[in-house]
């Protein structure tokens, strides 16, 4: 932009132009303040004169300049890589049959090797995303333990999409303890119309799926049966409100949002310290839930 503006006036301040002398060699300095008047004055004239000139050919063309290949303004480059991406899709992506299941060693405590792939890969992203909800990706693998053992023992495949639809019991009052939930979605997410059900390997409503759906794997879709997009979701929906899972007391409240039981609360929780020491809770220190 400098090329085409009206030359400014320079006005240098003759404590600046004293700073100069430094680059003055000390001989020259002397004996020319010696000789005639102060040589800070006699710079200040020189090098307004000097500016004055640069000024007045910055805003000539130079053909050398015009010839040079005019790059996107940074700003503009910036601005574009710091959009945030659009919402995910929110639907079930139908699977072909006769998938493999997932190649991945086994994990810690022996679960499946793509389910811990996928509680890890929810933990970075969180840290990323809301790094004051401190979730670990153990706690997300105590949630899956409890919910759907890890995709039933790990029947996923590579990418994290269980061999068979994984959906809970119909909520239409038939199985005692369970609520009564009548159809949020039209069947779109769950299969069934009249009553809703649990969808997916961390047994999300459909009605609270569709608040909290998030894109673990970045395919740009967020299906409640696929175990990184499950597994992202859960951890946004635990740490809603602000709470912190490094408080024992926040992450209770948390693991209540998924079952109001203390039963569960333990059961999750034995899980997570598992998942974190490598040592097994024996089914008797597990409360029934």
């Amino acid at each position: 932009m400098g090329r085409h503006r009206k030359p400014p006036t320079i006005n240098l301040r003759r404590q600046s132009v004293i700073a100069l002398t430094g680059l003055v060699p000390a001989g020259l300095a002397t004996v020319a303040g010696a000789a005639d008047g102060s040589l800070a004055d006699k710079m200040t004239s020189a090098v307004q004169q000097r500016f004055s000139e640069a000024a007045a050919e910055d805003h000539l063309p130079r053909p050398e300049a015009a010839a040079a290949p005019v790059a996107a303004p940074e700003t503009l480059r910036e601005a574009k890589q710091a959009a945030p991406p659009p919402p995910p899709q929110v639907r079930t992506v139908p699977q072909p049959e006769g998938r493999a299941i997932a190649s991945a060693p086994a994990g810690t405590l022996g679960m499946p090797g793509i389910a811990e792939i996928a509680y890890r890969n929810a933990e970075r992203v969180l840290a990323a995303e809301n790094p004051v909800c401190g979730m670990s990706w153990a706690m997300l693998a105590g949630i899956g333990r409890v919910e759907s053992t890890h995709v039933f023992g790990g029947k996923a495949d590579d990418n994290g999409n269980p061999l068979s639809p994984v959906y809970g019991p119909v909520l239409n009052g038939s199985l005692y303890g369970n609520n009564v939930i009548h159809d949020s979605d039209g069947g779109e997410l769950d299969g069934i119309q009249g009553y809703d059900r649990a969808v997916g390997p961390m047994q999300f409503l459909p009605e609270t799926w569709k608040r909290y759906a998030a894109d673990g794997n970045g395919d740009g879709i967020a299906d409640p049966q696929n175990l990184f997009d499950a597994t992202l979701t859960a951890g946004k929906y635990l740490c809603s409100g602000g709470l912190d899972m490094r408080d024992p007391a926040q992450e209770t409240r948390a693991i209540l949002r998924y079952n109001n039981s203390m039963a569960y609360v333990a059961n999750v929780m034995a899980w997570e310290v598992a998942y974190r020491n490598g040592v097994a809770p024996q089914p008797a220190q597990l409360p029934r839930i």
